[in-house]
């Protein structure tokens, strides 16, 4: 009994990657990242940061710097993947690497910003490294 559900997972498993889901990761369009930076949000972006009640106070940022396009293809959801650290080189967003992601990426060259939530008690200045983005060129189907 426990074999048949094995052999029908390893099936749907199959069925699923050669129905063309499968297939859409590999039409994954690398974006570029430059001219990174990094500002405290405006008061209306920091609104809601902190749930009412909560222990650990935070601050708001916005990751700001251009996206270069060179697909020639509009990029819809594209990840961007990054490391940051406080001036003490203690990482800011623990076990995690993935910061956001820009909804739509136009061909060429482009500005993105990025609003991520830092512990009131990481000093600044910030670090950002390792940073790159990748996306689709189409829609991604569920």
């Amino acid at each position: 009994m426990a074999l048949r559900g094995l052999i029908t997972s390893i099936l749907i498993a199959v069925i699923w990657f050669f129905s063309g889901i499968g297939l859409t990761a590999q039409a994954l369009t690398q974006i570029e990242l430059t001219d990174l930076g990094y500002t405290q949000c405006p008061e209306e972006y920091a609104e809601g940061m902190v749930t009412p009640g909560s222990i650990q106070q935070a601050n708001c940022y916005l990751i700001t710097g251009k996206a270069i396009n060179r697909s020639g293809k509009p990029v819809v959801n594209a990840d961007i993947f990054g490391r940051i650290y406080d001036a003490n080189d203690n990482p800011v967003m623990q076990n995690r690497t993935r910061l956001g992601s820009i909804p739509e990426v136009p061909p060429g060259e482009s500005d993105f910003e990025l609003r991520i939530s830092v512990a009131a008690n990481q000093p600044e200045p910030l670090k950002l490294e390792q940073f790159k983005s990748s996306g689709f060129t189409g829609r991604v189907r569920r």
